[in-house]
């Protein structure tokens, strides 16, 4: 029995197929194609390649940019653009001829580290992207939860907690929305606040080097990223008192992050004792992937592949 998982990023394409006990068993990848029939073919070109190397049909599973419309059945507020509007998880179903499961890649990543990784063992994981932008997802008793709208976990669309007066308008979101997380608790954010100081444009890596070296706006720069980070973590302490937070994305590699984080939430949540877990992302940038694959649990899979459980 193979699982396969696609992560369909801004840049790029991955696939890989895992076996029940969720070792990597294969895995391909290809630039992003920029257009919608070619990202079906890309798709099925990938899945079949899998199971032409390994001799066996998979389930499938997606991880996405944005997410279904439970209402329309529609791709919506993905930034890969052509894909919304699109029945993309039906036209993938009818390409592959097999049921076809899609998730946003943040909920993935949740999933991942929440059956085998940084979350593994734990009741309640809320795991967190922090890159270009942020997101997040939930898993509760190593169930994905999606909610009524099919946006839990959208964490980087809530407004930043306890504001100064100059973070209360905040920057305009591509959303359409003033102040979202994904404008401040991101690499976006932080490089905006350096520049906004400076009036030098560095990338993040750059920025997390000046601030290592002494530099004083790159350590106001990350400073002032901590402090509206552990801000909004401790918001979702407060709400879903989560066992464990995993973080992943670019700044994940960062382990000033998650080292510092937990004294900075300790000191705003709304408890006497605090002990969620804070960690990494075990899995890296293989999360998305192997959380798609995930999205079929084992006993559905053989269901599904007519094969009898072990």
């Amino acid at each position: 029995m193979i699982q396969i998982g696609v992560d369909f990023g801004g840049t790029k394409v991955e696939a890989a197929a895992l076996d029940a006990s969720g070792k990597l068993l294969a895995k391909a990848r290809v630039p992003n194609p920029g257009d919608y029939d070619k990202a079906l073919v890309v798709v099925r070109e990938l899945v079949t390649g899998l199971e032409r190397q390994l001799g066996a049909r998979g389930t499938l599973g997606i991880g996405a940019p944005g997410s279904i419309s439970p209402s329309t059945g529609v791709m919506r507020n993905a930034n890969s653009l052509y894909l919304n509007g699109r029945r993309f998880r039906e036209d993938l179903s009818e390409a592959l001829q097999r049921p076809v499961r899609l998730a946003n890649d943040a909920n993935c990543l949740a999933l991942s580290e929440a059956v085998d990784g940084a979350g593994a063992g734990a009741k309640v994981v809320f795991a967190i992207i922090l890159g270009t932008g942020c997101g997040g997802g939930l898993v509760v008793d190593g169930k994905l939860i999606e909610g009524e709208n099919g946006i839990a976990g959208e964490w980087g669309h809530m407004p930043l907690p306890w504001p100064t007066i100059e973070e209360r308008e905040g920057p305009r979101c591509w959303c359409g929305q003033n102040g979202c997380l994904e404008m401040w608790v991101s690499g976006t954010g932080l490089r905006r606040d350096f520049q906004a100081s400076t009036g030098r444009t560095l990338s993040g890596e750059e920025i997390i080097t000046a601030w290592r070296a002494g530099d004083p706006a790159a350590t106001t720069a990350f400073d002032q990223f901590m402090d509206r980070l552990s801000r909004s973590v401790a918001v979702l302490c407060n709400i879903l008192d989560p066992d464990a937070i995993v973080i992943g994305g670019g700044l994940s590699n960062v382990p000033e992050v998650h080292e510092r984080l937990p004294d900075l939430v300790a000191r705003r949540v709304f408890a006497d004792r605090w002990s969620t877990r804070i960690k990494p992302a075990v899995w890296g940038d293989a999360s998305g992937v192997r959380g798609a694959a995930r999205l079929w649990s084992q006993d559905e899979a053989r269901q599904l592949l007519a094969e009898p459980a072990a």
